[in-house]
């Protein structure tokens, strides 16, 4: 499936926390991880040198953690903007997944995840995998050790929802055997025009799931449970998540509406700046 990856790294703790979210890609066929760490030449300048040989030894660190969990490890340093070049090198190198890290309390907490995770999910052709760490009291926790015990997949039902499904599938070939299918009745837009109609939509929807839940079946899961809230769809799937020991959130990057979906705004967005666990970003195909 994911058999082989990119991993973005910072060289900060978070960074070394997060390797571990990795762990669980080897039950998803993960072979070989390609070590990224990428020196922005406008603001490095001169020091180039000097970063470059200060990350050697950190990167060399971190490779020997991937290898101890069986990943086959190459390094690479990029000069240039960084998620420039991470998504040029995913294409280069036609990798099936980039894995970049965050804090789970905001993108600005780690210099890395405050800039470079987000623009190379803005700008990714393959699909992403967030890892999160918490941050506090000047060290980090890990947030990602069995990411494939419970997966929670939100859907509006549109075409990118269904591709970010067949990854829901491939991880439950891969041994996922819990999984949570989502999809919230939208207030804004059903007060406003069709209300009256909220029951309709509810079954409706519960079948297009039972449909989806009947596929999971089939390919192996244990168990596969249905939620359909009624809200706001950020705030919906946030509360599912903060009140369910979920392990990652698979959903696509963009929704019914592709423009609006650029902006940090969108819901799959917010979901990745907020949500406490791991999230996996299927791009929609360009």
């Amino acid at each position: 499936m994911f058999s082989k990856i990119i991993v973005g790294s910072s060289l900060s703790e978070v960074s070394f926390k997060t390797l571990y979210c990795l762990k669980g890609l080897r039950q998803a066929e993960t072979q070989k991880v390609i070590l990224v760490h990428a020196i922005n030449i406008q603001r490095a300048g001169s020091l180039y040198n000097q970063l470059l040989k200060l990350a050697d030894p950190i990167l060399e660190e971190q490779k020997k953690i991937l290898e101890e969990m069986g990943f086959s490890v190459e390094i690479e340093v990029l000069l240039g903007s960084p998620h420039y070049e991470i998504n040029r090198l995913a294409r280069e190198k036609n990798v099936s997944l980039i894995a970049v890290h965050m804090t789970a309390e905001s993108l600005i907490d780690d210099a890395f995840a405050g800039g470079v995770a987000y623009e190379v999910i803005q700008h990714a052709e393959k699909p992403v995998l967030v890892m999160k760490a918490k941050t506090g009291a000047g060290q980090s926790e890990m947030l990602c050790q069995e990411i494939l015990s419970h997966i929670i997949y939100p859907t509006d039902f549109s075409d990118n929802a269904e591709r970010a499904f067949t990854y829901v599938e491939e991880l439950v070939e891969s041994g996922c055997s819990k999984v949570t299918l989502l999809h919230v009745q939208e207030k804004e837009r059903i007060d406003k025009y069709l209300k009256d109609r909220l029951a309709e939509f509810n079954a409706i929807d519960q079948a297009r799931l039972e449909r989806l839940k009947e596929r999971l079946i089939n390919i192996g899961a244990h168990e596969v449970s249905i939620e359909i809230p009624y809200g706001s769809a950020t705030q919906e799937i946030l509360r599912e998540v903060n009140n369910n020991p979920y392990s990652l959130i698979v959903m696509g990057s963009q929704g019914r509406g592709f423009i609006s979906e650029v902006f940090l705004g969108s819901v799959s967005h917010n979901i990745v700046r907020k949500a406490p666990v791991p999230v996996l970003l299927v791009p929609a195909i360009r």
